[in-house]
Protein backbone atom coordinates (compact mmCIF):
# COMPACT_ATOMS: atom_id res chain seq x y z
CA UNK A 1 0.00 0.00 0.00
CA UNK A 2 2.84 2.36 0.94
CA UNK A 3 4.70 1.52 -2.27
CA UNK A 4 1.63 2.33 -4.38
CA UNK A 5 1.33 5.70 -2.64
CA UNK A 6 4.99 6.40 -3.29
CA UNK A 7 4.61 5.60 -7.00
CA UNK A 8 1.54 7.81 -7.20
CA UNK A 9 3.39 10.67 -5.51
CA UNK A 10 6.32 10.32 -7.93
CA UNK A 11 3.90 10.96 -10.82
CA UNK A 12 1.55 13.52 -9.31
CA UNK A 13 4.34 15.19 -7.33
CA UNK A 14 6.48 15.75 -10.42
CA UNK A 15 7.02 19.55 -10.90
CA UNK A 16 6.20 19.34 -14.63
CA UNK A 17 2.99 17.38 -13.97
CA UNK A 18 2.03 19.87 -11.26
CA UNK A 19 2.64 22.83 -13.59
CA UNK A 20 0.71 21.40 -16.55
CA UNK A 21 -1.94 19.52 -14.57
CA UNK A 22 -2.75 15.81 -14.59
CA UNK A 23 -6.05 16.29 -16.40
CA UNK A 24 -4.49 18.29 -19.22
CA UNK A 25 -1.82 15.62 -19.73
CA UNK A 26 -4.50 12.92 -19.88
CA UNK A 27 -6.55 14.95 -22.39
CA UNK A 28 -3.47 15.48 -24.61
CA UNK A 29 -2.85 11.71 -24.55
CA UNK A 30 -6.50 11.13 -25.50
CA UNK A 31 -6.12 13.54 -28.45
CA UNK A 32 -2.99 11.70 -29.65
CA UNK A 33 -4.63 8.27 -29.28
CA UNK A 34 -7.79 9.40 -31.08
CA UNK A 35 -5.77 10.86 -33.96
CA UNK A 36 -3.73 7.63 -34.26
CA UNK A 37 -6.91 5.54 -34.13
CA UNK A 38 -8.58 7.47 -36.97
CA UNK A 39 -5.35 7.45 -39.02
CA UNK A 40 -5.11 3.66 -38.69
CA UNK A 41 -8.80 3.06 -39.38
CA UNK A 42 -9.11 5.38 -42.38
CA UNK A 43 -6.39 6.32 -44.91
CA UNK A 44 -8.62 9.23 -46.03
CA UNK A 45 -8.33 10.75 -42.56
CA UNK A 46 -4.59 11.29 -43.09
CA UNK A 47 -5.15 13.99 -45.72
CA UNK A 48 -4.34 17.66 -45.14
CA UNK A 49 -7.98 18.57 -45.87
CA UNK A 50 -8.94 16.74 -42.66
CA UNK A 51 -6.75 19.11 -40.64
CA UNK A 52 -8.53 22.09 -42.24
CA UNK A 53 -11.96 20.54 -41.49
CA UNK A 54 -10.87 19.87 -37.90
CA UNK A 55 -9.97 23.52 -37.33
CA UNK A 56 -13.06 24.78 -39.20
CA UNK A 57 -15.25 22.99 -36.68
CA UNK A 58 -13.11 23.89 -33.68
CA UNK A 59 -13.17 27.68 -34.19
CA UNK A 60 -16.74 28.49 -33.24
CA UNK A 61 -16.96 25.71 -30.62
CA UNK A 62 -13.71 26.98 -29.05
CA UNK A 63 -15.04 30.52 -28.71
CA UNK A 64 -18.32 29.30 -27.20
CA UNK A 65 -16.41 27.01 -24.82
CA UNK A 66 -14.04 29.78 -23.68
CA UNK A 67 -17.02 31.93 -22.73
CA UNK A 68 -19.10 29.21 -21.09
CA UNK A 69 -16.11 28.17 -18.96
CA UNK A 70 -16.60 31.35 -16.93
CA UNK A 71 -20.30 30.60 -16.40
CA UNK A 72 -19.49 27.02 -15.36
CA UNK A 73 -16.82 28.17 -12.90
CA UNK A 74 -19.47 30.23 -11.05
CA UNK A 75 -21.43 27.00 -10.58
CA UNK A 76 -23.88 27.89 -13.34
CA UNK A 77 -24.31 27.08 -17.01
CA UNK A 78 -25.20 28.91 -20.22
CA UNK A 79 -27.46 26.89 -22.53
CA UNK A 80 -28.13 29.84 -24.84
CA UNK A 81 -24.72 29.90 -26.57
CA UNK A 82 -25.70 27.58 -29.45
CA UNK A 83 -28.86 29.33 -30.63
CA UNK A 84 -27.32 32.65 -29.57
CA UNK A 85 -24.38 32.08 -31.91
CA UNK A 86 -26.76 31.45 -34.83
CA UNK A 87 -28.87 34.52 -33.97
CA UNK A 88 -25.72 36.69 -33.87
CA UNK A 89 -24.61 35.37 -37.26
CA UNK A 90 -28.07 35.92 -38.73
CA UNK A 91 -28.31 39.47 -37.36
CA UNK A 92 -24.91 40.52 -38.70
CA UNK A 93 -25.57 38.86 -42.06
CA UNK A 94 -29.00 40.47 -42.30
CA UNK A 95 -27.52 43.95 -41.85
CA UNK A 96 -24.88 43.26 -44.52
CA UNK A 97 -26.94 41.52 -47.19
CA UNK A 98 -30.38 43.03 -46.65
CA UNK A 99 -29.52 46.53 -45.43
CA UNK A 100 -26.31 47.09 -47.38
CA UNK A 101 -24.16 47.69 -44.31
CA UNK A 102 -20.36 47.17 -44.38
CA UNK A 103 -19.03 43.88 -43.00
CA UNK A 104 -17.45 45.75 -40.06
CA UNK A 105 -20.94 46.87 -38.97
CA UNK A 106 -22.19 43.26 -39.23
CA UNK A 107 -19.30 42.05 -37.08
CA UNK A 108 -19.88 44.73 -34.42
CA UNK A 109 -23.64 44.02 -34.46
CA UNK A 110 -23.03 40.29 -33.98
CA UNK A 111 -20.82 40.93 -30.95
CA UNK A 112 -23.29 43.50 -29.57
CA UNK A 113 -26.18 41.03 -29.82
CA UNK A 114 -24.06 38.38 -28.08
CA UNK A 115 -23.41 40.86 -25.26
CA UNK A 116 -27.16 41.52 -25.00
CA UNK A 117 -27.79 37.78 -24.58
CA UNK A 118 -25.11 37.76 -21.89
CA UNK A 119 -26.74 40.71 -20.13
CA UNK A 120 -30.13 38.99 -20.28
CA UNK A 121 -28.64 35.88 -18.68
CA UNK A 122 -26.95 38.06 -16.04
CA UNK A 123 -30.27 39.76 -15.24
CA UNK A 124 -32.17 36.48 -14.96
CA UNK A 125 -29.51 34.46 -13.11
CA UNK A 126 -27.34 36.87 -11.12
CA UNK A 127 -29.86 39.65 -10.37
CA UNK A 128 -33.19 37.78 -10.26
CA UNK A 129 -31.54 34.63 -8.85
CA UNK A 130 -33.22 32.20 -11.26
CA UNK A 131 -31.58 28.76 -11.55
CA UNK A 132 -28.93 29.01 -14.34
CA UNK A 133 -30.53 26.13 -16.23
CA UNK A 134 -33.92 27.88 -16.37
CA UNK A 135 -32.57 31.38 -17.00
CA UNK A 136 -30.26 30.39 -19.86
CA UNK A 137 -32.92 28.07 -21.30
CA UNK A 138 -35.25 31.07 -21.53
CA UNK A 139 -32.53 33.10 -23.27
CA UNK A 140 -31.92 30.18 -25.63
CA UNK A 141 -35.57 30.24 -26.71
CA UNK A 142 -35.50 34.03 -27.11
CA UNK A 143 -32.38 33.78 -29.28
CA UNK A 144 -33.90 31.06 -31.44
CA UNK A 145 -37.10 33.04 -32.04
CA UNK A 146 -35.26 36.32 -32.60
CA UNK A 147 -33.05 34.79 -35.30
CA UNK A 148 -36.11 33.63 -37.24
CA UNK A 149 -37.94 36.95 -36.84
CA UNK A 150 -34.96 38.99 -38.03
CA UNK A 151 -34.67 37.08 -41.30
CA UNK A 152 -38.30 36.14 -41.86
CA UNK A 153 -37.38 32.48 -41.55
CA UNK A 154 -34.94 32.67 -44.48
CA UNK A 155 -31.30 31.59 -44.54
CA UNK A 156 -28.67 34.33 -44.57
CA UNK A 157 -25.42 34.28 -46.54
CA UNK A 158 -22.51 36.53 -45.58
CA UNK A 159 -20.33 37.87 -48.47
CA UNK A 160 -18.28 35.16 -50.21
CA UNK A 161 -14.49 35.13 -50.05
CA UNK A 162 -14.32 36.29 -53.70
CA UNK A 163 -16.38 39.44 -53.11
CA UNK A 164 -14.86 42.78 -51.98
CA UNK A 165 -16.47 42.38 -48.55
CA UNK A 166 -15.38 38.76 -48.14
CA UNK A 167 -12.14 39.75 -46.40
CA UNK A 168 -13.50 38.69 -42.99
CA UNK A 169 -13.39 35.01 -44.06
CA UNK A 170 -9.61 35.33 -44.43
CA UNK A 171 -9.39 35.95 -40.69
CA UNK A 172 -9.97 32.23 -40.21
CA UNK A 173 -8.74 30.66 -43.46
CA UNK A 174 -6.62 31.93 -46.32
CA UNK A 175 -6.26 30.28 -49.71
CA UNK A 176 -2.77 30.33 -51.26
CA UNK A 177 -2.37 28.40 -54.48
CA UNK A 178 -4.30 25.17 -53.98
CA UNK A 179 -3.84 25.07 -50.22
CA UNK A 180 -6.06 26.39 -47.41
CA UNK A 181 -4.26 27.65 -44.32
CA UNK A 182 -6.37 27.58 -41.10
CA UNK A 183 -4.89 30.74 -39.58
CA UNK A 184 -7.91 31.19 -37.30
CA UNK A 185 -6.16 28.94 -34.77
CA UNK A 186 -3.84 31.90 -34.03
CA UNK A 187 -6.81 34.02 -32.89
CA UNK A 188 -8.24 31.15 -30.84
CA UNK A 189 -4.90 30.71 -29.05
CA UNK A 190 -4.69 34.48 -28.44
CA UNK A 191 -8.19 34.42 -26.93
CA UNK A 192 -7.18 31.49 -24.70
CA UNK A 193 -4.06 33.33 -23.48
CA UNK A 194 -5.94 36.57 -22.76
CA UNK A 195 -8.83 34.87 -20.96
CA UNK A 196 -6.43 32.63 -18.99
CA UNK A 197 -4.68 35.73 -17.68
CA UNK A 198 -8.03 37.34 -16.80
CA UNK A 199 -9.22 34.20 -15.01
CA UNK A 200 -6.04 33.42 -13.08
CA UNK A 201 -4.25 36.76 -12.63
CA UNK A 202 -6.97 39.40 -12.31
CA UNK A 203 -9.29 40.32 -9.46
CA UNK A 204 -12.50 39.62 -11.48
CA UNK A 205 -11.20 36.14 -12.32
CA UNK A 206 -10.39 35.37 -8.68
CA UNK A 207 -13.82 36.62 -7.61
CA UNK A 208 -15.56 34.44 -10.24
CA UNK A 209 -13.66 31.39 -8.93
CA UNK A 210 -14.52 32.35 -5.33
CA UNK A 211 -18.24 32.56 -6.17
CA UNK A 212 -18.15 29.08 -7.69
CA UNK A 213 -16.22 27.66 -4.73
CA UNK A 214 -18.64 28.98 -2.11
CA UNK A 215 -21.19 31.65 -2.98
CA UNK A 216 -22.22 32.39 0.62
CA UNK A 217 -18.62 32.63 1.82
CA UNK A 218 -17.89 34.99 -1.10
CA UNK A 219 -20.79 37.23 0.00
CA UNK A 220 -19.60 37.24 3.62
CA UNK A 221 -16.07 38.18 2.53
CA UNK A 222 -17.41 41.33 0.86
CA UNK A 223 -17.39 40.20 -2.77
CA UNK A 224 -20.15 41.75 -4.88
CA UNK A 225 -21.56 38.42 -6.05
CA UNK A 226 -24.18 39.92 -8.38
CA UNK A 227 -21.60 42.04 -10.22
CA UNK A 228 -19.01 39.32 -10.77
CA UNK A 229 -21.49 36.55 -11.50
CA UNK A 230 -23.06 38.90 -14.06
CA UNK A 231 -19.62 39.45 -15.60
CA UNK A 232 -19.21 35.70 -16.13
CA UNK A 233 -22.41 35.58 -18.21
CA UNK A 234 -21.50 38.76 -20.09
CA UNK A 235 -18.18 37.13 -21.03
CA UNK A 236 -20.10 34.06 -22.19
CA UNK A 237 -22.34 36.33 -24.29
CA UNK A 238 -19.36 38.18 -25.75
CA UNK A 239 -17.81 34.94 -26.98
CA UNK A 240 -21.19 33.81 -28.29
CA UNK A 241 -21.08 36.82 -30.61
CA UNK A 242 -17.49 36.04 -31.63
CA UNK A 243 -18.50 32.42 -32.30
CA UNK A 244 -21.31 33.74 -34.54
CA UNK A 245 -18.72 35.57 -36.66
CA UNK A 246 -16.50 32.45 -36.83
CA UNK A 247 -19.50 30.33 -37.86
CA UNK A 248 -20.43 32.87 -40.55
CA UNK A 249 -16.86 32.88 -41.88
CA UNK A 250 -16.65 29.08 -42.15
CA UNK A 251 -20.08 28.20 -43.57
CA UNK A 252 -21.66 29.60 -46.72
CA UNK A 253 -25.11 30.17 -45.22
CA UNK A 254 -26.82 30.27 -41.83
CA UNK A 255 -30.29 28.80 -41.33
CA UNK A 256 -32.71 30.15 -38.67
CA UNK A 257 -33.81 27.71 -36.00
CA UNK A 258 -30.49 25.86 -35.92
CA UNK A 259 -27.77 25.86 -33.26
CA UNK A 260 -29.66 23.92 -30.57
CA UNK A 261 -27.36 21.17 -29.30
CA UNK A 262 -24.11 22.84 -30.40
CA UNK A 263 -23.81 24.30 -26.90
CA UNK A 264 -23.39 20.77 -25.55
CA UNK A 265 -20.20 20.33 -27.58
CA UNK A 266 -18.78 23.50 -26.00
CA UNK A 267 -19.90 22.54 -22.48
CA UNK A 268 -18.54 19.01 -22.96
CA UNK A 269 -15.23 20.46 -24.13
CA UNK A 270 -14.98 22.61 -20.99
CA UNK A 271 -15.81 19.68 -18.69
CA UNK A 272 -13.41 17.30 -20.47
CA UNK A 273 -10.74 19.98 -20.04
CA UNK A 274 -11.23 19.95 -16.27
CA UNK A 275 -13.85 22.62 -15.54
CA UNK A 276 -15.99 21.46 -12.63
CA UNK A 277 -19.77 21.26 -13.13
CA UNK A 278 -20.23 22.36 -9.51
CA UNK A 279 -18.07 25.44 -10.00
CA UNK A 280 -14.96 26.77 -8.34
CA UNK A 281 -12.42 25.35 -10.75
CA UNK A 282 -11.58 25.47 -14.44
CA UNK A 283 -8.88 26.43 -16.90
CA UNK A 284 -9.26 28.02 -20.32
CA UNK A 285 -6.31 26.03 -21.68
CA UNK A 286 -7.96 22.81 -20.50
CA UNK A 287 -11.18 23.90 -22.20
CA UNK A 288 -9.38 24.31 -25.54
CA UNK A 289 -7.88 20.82 -25.21
CA UNK A 290 -11.35 19.44 -24.42
CA UNK A 291 -12.75 21.14 -27.52
CA UNK A 292 -10.00 19.49 -29.58
CA UNK A 293 -11.23 16.09 -28.32
CA UNK A 294 -14.79 16.94 -29.40
CA UNK A 295 -13.54 18.29 -32.75
CA UNK A 296 -11.55 15.12 -33.41
CA UNK A 297 -14.62 13.00 -32.73
CA UNK A 298 -16.83 15.14 -35.00
CA UNK A 299 -14.20 15.13 -37.76
CA UNK A 300 -13.03 11.52 -37.44
CA UNK A 301 -16.20 9.50 -36.83
CA UNK A 302 -17.60 9.98 -40.38
CA UNK A 303 -14.31 8.60 -41.77
CA UNK A 304 -14.94 5.26 -40.06
CA UNK A 305 -18.49 5.04 -41.37
CA UNK A 306 -20.46 6.35 -38.38
CA UNK A 307 -23.31 8.63 -39.39
CA UNK A 308 -24.78 11.63 -37.55
CA UNK A 309 -27.00 9.63 -35.15
CA UNK A 310 -24.06 7.52 -33.95
CA UNK A 311 -21.95 10.66 -33.62
CA UNK A 312 -24.55 12.14 -31.27
CA UNK A 313 -24.62 8.95 -29.18
CA UNK A 314 -20.83 8.88 -28.83
CA UNK A 315 -20.73 12.60 -28.02
CA UNK A 316 -23.36 11.98 -25.32
CA UNK A 317 -21.34 9.10 -23.86
CA UNK A 318 -18.18 11.25 -23.79
CA UNK A 319 -20.10 14.00 -21.95
CA UNK A 320 -21.50 11.50 -19.41
CA UNK A 321 -18.02 10.04 -18.78
CA UNK A 322 -16.56 13.54 -18.33
CA UNK A 323 -19.26 14.46 -15.79
CA UNK A 324 -18.78 11.16 -13.93
CA UNK A 325 -15.04 11.83 -13.66
CA UNK A 326 -15.86 15.28 -12.27
CA UNK A 327 -18.29 13.76 -9.74
CA UNK A 328 -15.69 11.18 -8.65
CA UNK A 329 -13.11 13.96 -8.14
CA UNK A 330 -15.60 15.94 -6.02
CA UNK A 331 -16.45 12.90 -3.87
CA UNK A 332 -12.75 12.15 -3.33
CA UNK A 333 -12.06 15.78 -2.37
CA UNK A 334 -14.95 15.72 0.15
CA UNK A 335 -13.69 12.48 1.67
CA UNK A 336 -10.17 13.91 1.97
CA UNK A 337 -11.55 17.00 3.75
CA UNK A 338 -13.65 14.89 6.14
CA UNK A 339 -10.60 12.77 6.99
CA UNK A 340 -8.56 15.92 7.69
CA UNK A 341 -11.31 17.31 9.95
CA UNK A 342 -11.72 13.93 11.65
Amino acid sequence: MGKNKEKKNVITGNPLVKTIGTQKIVVVLVIILLALFFCIMSPSFRKYSTVVSFFDYSYYVSFMAIGVTFALITGGVDLSIGTGMIACGLFGGYLITQKGMPVVVGIIASIALGLLFGLLNALLIAVMDLPPFIGSLGTMMVARGLGSILTGGLSITWPSSNSPQGWFRKIFKIHIGNIDFPIGVVFVVLAVIIMSVILNKSRPGRYIIAIGSNKEAAKLSGINVVRWQSLAYVISGLFTGVAGIAFSAIFQSIAPGTGAGVELDAIAGAIIGGTSMTGGYGTVVGTLLGVFVMSLLKTGLPYIGLQANWQQIITGIVLIVAVLIDVIKIVKAKRARSIEIG
